[in-house]
């Protein structure tokens, strides 16, 4: 559980809460750097990121040291802007995994302090300041409050329109905030548009085979799927499905190879690796899982589709080192697969089974 620190009254000098940027009565006593209107906002603050970031705020909110020399105070410069580059990575990865676990409230204050740490870094009209603007806009629309995201999204947009050297990969973001507001407006005509947009930006950065630009083929499908066009949402949900399977299953192999050619006398177990960060494994497990409860309730017609769903969620699992839940999918998937795949195909899911089974076993009080 959470420890919520005692707030005490700043003395001398009027600030600002850290959320609503409210004139602030209390400090957090844990920094006594970081302020707030109340009670309320604090624990929201804590709760979503401060927690993870506060003794990190202290040296960027207390005056600079004094430096001997010019050779000082430029490391010391050096090493504030790595530290502020590293919150600013850190609160977008927490905000992002909150998004698409779908806590559109706990990623507010985390989106915010993403967004302020960029502008004290690359000022206040710079194109790094987007992709905060895109995570504030896409918690407005989850909260729905879609007049909020519209003014964030119009500010990204004025953003990337002054800039001369936004990359694809913002444009694929922008395009993809732009799409989710038109889902949310129900204006499907614009929402392809955008999507397919952010299909393309994301494809000049990533290529079209790579799960970062899954998002915009999901997205799209979704859309298809509300307007009963079964057969593009169909075609759209197998290829974000094999673009996860292909990504996934390379890294198990890659695992496994490794743990053949290196084992270790001593017993050192390796460490399993998604490859991802937080935010991304959040949003892998959202994609798979909305794609295998629609293919369940079609599991009849394309069963082979389900399989490969369960399967890719089980090497997820599996790689995140939650072998349990892996084991429970590629359960399911040999079961399904003994029913409608040759012995053959059989033979592969068995495999991924057996892989994950000997992982479970391993495990204390399995």
């Amino acid at each position: 559980m959470n420890v919520i620190y005692p707030l005490a009254v700043p003395k001398g000098r009027r600030l600002c809460c850290e959320v609503c940027e409210a004139p602030a009565e209390r400090v957090c006593t844990a920094c006594t750097v970081t302020y707030y209107c109340g009670l309320v906002h604090q624990k929201a603050d804590w709760g979503s990121i401060h927690e993870k970031i506060c003794q990190l705020l202290i040296p960027l909110r207390t005056t600079m040291p004094f430096y001997n020399s010019e050779e000082e105070r430029q490391h010391g410069l050096q090493q504030l802007r790595k530290r502020q580059k590293h919150l600013i990575e850190l609160c977008y990865t927490v905000a992002q995994k909150y998004l698409f676990e779908g806590k559109h409230e706990d990623a507010v204050p985390a989106a915010l302090h993403s967004l302020r740490f960029r502008m004290s870094v690359y000022g206040l009209s710079s194109v790094e300041l987007v992709p905060a603007y895109l995570l504030l806009a896409e918690a407005s629309l989850g909260l729905g409050r879609i007049v909020q995201a519209e003014e964030y999204l119009a500010q990204a947009q004025w953003t990337v329109l002054k800039s001369t050297d936004c990359s694809s990969a913002t444009h694929s973001l922008l395009h993809r905030n732009l799409g989710l507001l038109y889902i949310a407006k129900k204006n499907h005509e614009e929402a392809r548009y955008h999507l397919a947009n952010d299909i393309y930006f994301a494809s000049c950065a990533f290529g079209s085979e790579d799960i970062r630009t899954s998002g915009g083929y999901f997205h799209l499908a979704n859309i298809f799927h509300g307007l009963q066009k079964m057969e593009v949402a169909d075609t759209l949900y197998t290829k974000v499905s094999e673009i996860w399977y292909t990504y996934l299953n390379n890294h198990c192999q890659a695992l496994l190879q490794a743990r053949s050619q290196k084992a270790d006398l001593l017993g050192k177990q390796f460490v399993n690796d998604t490859g991802l960060d937080e935010a991304q494994e959040a949003e892998a497990i959202r994609i798979l899982t909305s794609i295998l409860s629609i293919r369940e309730s079609t599991s009849g017609k394309a069963p082979q589709k389900t399989i490969l769903i369960l399967k890719t969620l089980s090497m997820l699992y599996y790689l995140m080192m939650e072998n349990s839940t892996a084991k429970e999918y590629a359960r399911r998937a040999l079961s399904l697969a003994e029913e409608h795949l040759t012995e053959e195909e059989q033979m592969i899911v068995q495999e991924l089974l057996a892989i994950v089974s000997a992982e479970v076993e391993k495990q204390p009080n399995a």
